[in-house]
This record gives structure tokens, C-alpha cells and sequence, in this order.
């Protein structure tokens, strides 16, 4: 395992040992259609009419599901940035979520099957609004997956619960893996940009352009859109932070366990031990056997999805083998490193918060065959070198029990908590207001399994959609409140803080204050804070961005 794993963009990894407790998380109260539903009122949007569903007579929140926001990405399309929506006749009945884009196989979410197609490009929403004059805010969740796996489809990203505070909710899709980011010197000799590579991110940033053009028909406030992700959905957070492309779509941006993206992957050239987009690219085109030949595009979009993901086996996960998918740094979509581009200040101005979790590493542990103290010591001397002894000293194992808690810890704040504090830090460069939030509350469930607050968990709390299964108590149901309040304010205002409400803090670099999210919800100060200064002068040292 070298410097660049641990220190990498945080990926989302699905393990059986999370089913029984992602299970539990992703029935929602508004689930499947059922008989309390009756049908919408039809909506004109890009296309033409689609018609949804009132969820149940008391809260009359709509929704409308699978709508499409781009032309399905296949045949000559594969590889291309996202199309206009082909117009349709009719009333087009979106009552059923999308299908996910192409992803490893045998990818279950609970008990949720989840059915996969290369034509992916949808969209969710839900309203409380009863007209198009309602003007409420619209929250815009990106989902994790580490850039290869998921969709915004999935019952625990349900926006009921959270329309229910007066916001409409938008959940989307994007393409993943090889299909939505793959390079290749031939794609970029093909673009009018000179670009390839980051078409995922290019879905992300269409579909806030059609919620501009259409989300006023649902009762939305095109001019107070929040943008707000986990895992890969908070790495798209932040880079949507720094592209130009995404500039006025967004008027406030969350970031949950996720940061810039570190040792971003450059378009052609090699940045230390990873390889450039282009040279993947070749090497997947290799395998596939479409490298040589008069037209090895045309051969590459002739292959079927199952195909290019066989020979593409994308890693899962911070610690997973195979090829590593995600945002490149292009000049067009990303003019550079996002973290450079963060430094400097480049970032869109607009209120902005992050955090993470206490126990964002245990669910990854398994990725990794350090078992002993011996072993520990020496990949901390090998990653960290003449800082390794402050390391070890921060993150202690003085015997084999003690190594799973040290990675833990030390994977928690490398990838997670130290990305978060240095965004929040560069909010200050542009004199805009940032929070940043602490997420420690462990229920029984995740207790018992030996969890902690791991990576992912806060979803089911903002989101508001844990089933009794999980046997939450009051601790759990009143912090779920809290948390959905102060990301609807922020969402609402660009402030967190509201009546009734523990005082946030603005993150200030000399207080370093940040907001407990746990037992109790309270502000604290300096998280980390020596290891988190040391990794900031190790990263100045090394000249990295």
C-alpha cells in the first residue's frame, strides 16, 4: 500500500457485512407505490408532459421519478458529453426511478436489486410545492459510489422526508466507471474541447442546468439551489466547486465525507505512480482488443457494457484493485488540480460546509491485509518517512488488537476529516461563510457490528428514512430532526443556524471550531487538529497540491 492509497479520493465500498444495516436504511415510508398514491398533476419539462404521484393525501408531497434530463448516452453518444432530451407524445408516466448506469456486477443495496442500463441519464424529484409560484429552495443530491457504483435511485436517498420542510428535492444519475470516465487520446482528439475523460461530472453539471430551466414547474427556486453529496458525491461537490462549467448553477454546496480529490488523475500526463487518463484509457482499449485498426473508437462503442467492465474490473473502495475511475484534470472541465484550484481560492462563492464521520475507515479495514503491530509501523514508515514517528505517535498500536483502530483513525483523518478542514479553511481565502460538522452518534446496530459512525451512516439521518428495523430510539430520531433542520436552513438561507437549534459556529481558522453531530449536538474545537497541521505541512513539503 503506498502514500498515494491512503491519501486518495475517498471511494464508497458496499460490503456484505453493511446489507442487514443498508437494508434497514433504504425503506423509506415512500417507497414503492402503493394504494394511499394517486396520481399528479402533469408537469410540462424538457420533452414534453410527464406525470408522477401524491404520495398520500396528508402531506400531498409529489413526486416524480425516472425523468429524463439527457438523451440516453449509447451508440455514437458513448464517450460524448450529454445530449438534449429527445422530445416525446404524450403524457411520459415517471413513477418508477431510472436505471442505474452499468456497474460491477452483483452490486445489491439491502434487498434491492437494482436494474442497470447504459441509457441512465434520470433524474428524482419530490415537492411539497402547490403551485410554480411557490419559490422554495432546492436541495440537488449527488450520490457516493466512489465514481463506480450507486445511483440516485436507491430507496435511502428518498426525498420525501425531507420535502416534507418545505424543499424540493432533486436526486440524480451520472454515468460511472469506464462508461463516464474513461480517457483516451483518440476521444480527446475527437472533442471540440480537447478533452475526455470526465463525462459523469459533465452528466452532473447538465442536469443542474435542466433543474435551472425546469424546476420552476415543481415549485423550485432556480436562484436557491443547494448541491450536496456523500462519499464520491461530496469529491463531485467540491470539483463542482472549482469548474467553470458549473458557475451561477448553485448557491450552496455540502460536502459529506468527501474532499477535492488529492493526486487527481491528469488527462496526459503521469502524475507520480498513476498513470494518466489517456494512457488507462489505452491500456483498457488494450484489453478489449480495440487498440489498433482504422477506426478503434467505432470498435470501442461496438462493445457491449458488460463487456468494457469485465475488462475494465473497476476498484471499489480507498483500498480495492483494479482500475481506478474518476474526474481528470482535462483544462476544460477541470482547468487543474482541484485542491490547487481550492488553495487558491478559485472555488465559486458561495456558502459552503463539510464534515465527516468519526469512523469514516472501519468499513474499508477489510481491503487491507495489515493484521500486526510489525506491519502497521512499517507502512506508516513507508507512507509517512521522516514524519513517521509523529505519525505513530498521533495514531498508537502497541499491540495486533490495537492496528484496526489505528487504520481506522489514521484512514479517517488522511482521506476524510483533514480534506473537510481544508476546505472550510479555503472558504476564508474568498471571504465566504463555511461550517464544518463532526459526525460520532453510533446506534445499537452499528454498535454491535463494531462499526463506529462509519462512512456513509449520517445519510440515513438526513435523509430521514430509517426504518424501525434499526431500533432507533429517541437519542437517534431527535438527532435526525436536528440534522434535517439545519441542512434545510442552510439549504433555505445559506446559514445552518435556525430557532430552537445548538449554535453552529462560521469556521474560523484561529478558533478552529466545528459542530458535534452525536449524543449531544454541541460546538467543539481543534478536531484533530495536530494531525491535521502536520498533514498540511507534509503536503507543503512535498510540494503536492
Amino acid at each position: 500500500m503506498d502514500r498515494r492509497m491512503l491519501l486518495s479520493v475517498p471511494l464508497t465500498i458496499v460490503k456484505r457485512i453493511l446489507f442487514l444495516f443498508c437494508l434497514a436504511l433504504s425503506w423509506s415510508a415512500a417507497g414503492s407505490l402503493l394504494g394511499g398514491e394517486r396520481p399528479a398533476p402533469s408537469v410540462r419539462v424538457d420533452g414534453g408532459l410527464i406525470s408522477g404521484v401524491i404520495l398520500d393525501a396528508e402531506s400531498k408531497i409529489r413526486a416524480y421519478k425516472g425523468v429524463p434530463f439527457a438523451a440516453p448516452p449509447v451508440g455514437t453518444l458513448r464517450w460524448k458529453p450529454p445530449q438534449p432530451v429527445k422530445p416525446w407524445d404524450g403524457i411520459r408516466t415517471c413513477t418508477k426511478a431510472g436505471s442505474a448506469c452499468p456497474q460491477p456486477k452483483q452490486m445489491v443495496f439491502g434487498n434491492e436489486t437494482i436494474e442497470q442500463s447504459e441509457d441512465c441519464l434520470y433524474l428524482n424529484i419530490w415537492t411539497p410545492a402547490k403551485g410554480a409560484d411557490a419559490g422554495l429552495p432546492v436541495m440537488f443530491w449527488i450520490h457516493g459510489g466512489g465514481f463506480t457504483t450507486g445511483t440516485g435511485g436507491l430507496r435511502f436517498y428518498d426525498g420525501e422526508s425531507l420535502a416534507r420542510k418545505g424543499v424540493v428535492v432533486v436526486t440524480i444519475n451520472y454515468r460511472l466507471g469506464p462508461l463516464g470516465f474513461m480517457a483516451h487520446p483518440l476521444l480527446t482528439q475527437e472533442s471540440k474541447n480537447g478533452s475526455s475523460g470526465n463525462y459523469g461530472l459533465l452528466d452532473q453539471i447538465h442536469a443542474l442546468k435542466w433543474v435551472q430551466r425546469n424546476i420552476k414547474a415543481f415549485g423550485g427556486n432556480p436562484e436557491c439551489v443547494m448541491i450536496f453529496g456523500e462519499s464520491a458525491g461530496a469529491v463531485s461537490v467540491a470539483q463542482l466547486m472549482v469548474t467553470p462549467l458549473a458557475k451561477d448553477l448553485f448557491h450552496r454546496a455540502l460536502a459529506q465525507s468527501g474532499g477535492p480529490g488529492a493526486n487527481c488523475r491528469k488527462l496526459k500526463e503521469r502524475s507520480g505512480k498513476l498513470e494518466s487518463g489517456e494512457a488507462m484509457g489505452e491500456r483498457l482499449a488494450g484489453l478489449l482488443g480495440c487498440k489498433d485498426g482504422p477506426d478503434p473508437l467505432a470498435k470501442l462503442r461496438a462493445k457491449t457494457p458488460e463487456e468494457i467492465l469485465k475488462a475494465a474490473d473497476p476498484a471499489q473502495g480507498l483500498f480495492g484493485k483494479g482500475m481506478k475511475f474518476g474526474p481528470v484534470v482535462d483544462g476544460w472541465v477541470l482547468p487543474d488540480d482541484p485542491r490547487r484550484m481550492w488553495e487558491q481560492g478559485k472555488q465559486h462563492p458561495v456558502p459552503f460546509v463539510a464534515g465527516s464521520n468519526a469512523d469514516e475507515g472501519t468499513i474499508f479495514l477489510k481491503q487491507l491485509p495489515i493484521k500486526r503491530v510489525l506491519g502497521y509501523k512499517l507502512v506508516v514508515r513507508t507512507m509517512f518517512r521522516s514524519h513517521a514517528q509523529e505519525i505513530l505517535r498521533l495514531f498508537p498500536s502497541e499491540n495486533d488488537e490495537d492496528v484496526p483502530q489505528a487504520l481506522n483513525k489514521l484512514t479517517s483523518v488522511t482521506a476524510f476529516i483533514h480534506p473537510a478542514r481544508f476546505m472550510v479553511r479555503s472558504m476564508e481565502r474568498i471571504r465566504k461563510p463555511a461550517g464544518l460538522y463532526f459526525f460520532t452518534r453510533v446506534p445499537d446496530l452499528a454498535k454491535s457490528m463494531k462499526l463506529g459512525a462509519f462512512h456513509g451512516l449520517e445519510i440515513a439521518y438526513v435523509f430521514g428514512n430509517a426504518r424501525p428495523e434499526m431500533k432507533l430510539g429517541a437519542m437517534d430520531r431527535k438527532l435526525s430532526d436536528t440534522m434535517r433542520a439545519y441542512w434545510v436552513n442552510f439549504a433555505r438561507t445559506g446559514n445552518p443556524n435556525g430557532t430552537g437549534l445548538p449554535k453552529w459556529p462560521v469556521y474560523d481558522a484561529e478558533k478552529d471550531e466545528h459542530l458535534e453531530l452525536g449524543d449531544e449536538v454541541q460546538a467543539k474545537a481543534g478536531l484533530y487538529r495536530e494531525a491535521c497541521d502536520l498533514l498540511d505541512k507534509l503536503r507543503r513539503e512535498q510540494g503536492t497540491p
